[in-house]
């Protein structure tokens, strides 16, 4: 461990992204009881159109929603790291195939309010964690309103509709694209964002996100 590393983990002693207790030596991302406790989302789900599939690391409750919520709206950006290697671990092990991987953005605006685009810092740390790039190629150049307000299914797709636009389709025409997400509900949103891709020219989009909620 170099000594930077060293002096943090003494001052800021590594707690676990989801609970909030402090990990033991040996420890990475969660402690021991979350590893095992949380609600993991088996296998992959379909909402909507235009993506093959997507693929959760669990189901959002409990811990994973607390946890989701402290790092879109509490500023701890630095849970990114985590929720990338998960993400990472889970399309290893489910050898989900991709050529290019991007993020579903957020507006100009929401950015700015926010202090960052939560979808970009989890992309970029799962491509750390694969040794791929990260490539833009879309932009939200309209600010919506959240999806969180919209009551049901036909709110939450009309309300994303023609917010995104692609951007340098040349990076990714003919290809498959892994479109990564915080959340999956009712798929609105990832069906906009793999539409616009498809038709800029995306051969096949994949979707991954940390979690999915249970629709009843």
């Amino acid at each position: 461990m170099r000594l930077l590393d060293w002096l943090l983990d003494l001052i800021y002693p590594p707690k676990c992204v989801f609970c909030g207790r402090l990990l033991h030596s040996g420890e990475t991302d969660l402690c021991g009881k979350c590893r095992h406790s949380l609600p993991d989302f088996d296998g992959s789900v379909k909402r909507g159109k235009f993506y093959r599939q997507c693929w959760p690391v669990y189901t959002y409750e409990g811990a994973v929603v607390d946890s989701i919520h402290r790092f879109k709206f509490g500023g701890m950006q630095q849970y990114a790291q985590a929720y990338g290697r998960l993400i990472a671990a889970m399309l290893l092990r489910c050898r989900v195939e991709f050529d290019v991987l991007t993020w579903v953005p957020i507006s100009a605006k929401r950015c700015r309010k926010r202090g960052y685009d939560q979808s970009w810092l989890i992309a970029k740390a799962v491509a750390g964690e694969l040794k791929v790039p990260c490539v833009r190629t879309l932009e939200k150049f309209r600010d919506n309103k959240p999806q969180s307000r919209q009551k049901d299914a036909a709110s939450r797709h009309s309300n994303v509709l023609n917010v995104y636009r692609s951007v340098h389709p040349e990076n990714f025409a003919g290809k498959r694209v892994l479109l990564i997400d915080d959340i999956i509900t009712t798929g609105a949103t990832l069906t906009e964002c793999s539409k616009v891709l498809r038709i800029a020219g995306a051969d096949e989009v994949e979707c991954a996100v940390l979690a999915a909620t249970m629709l009843r």
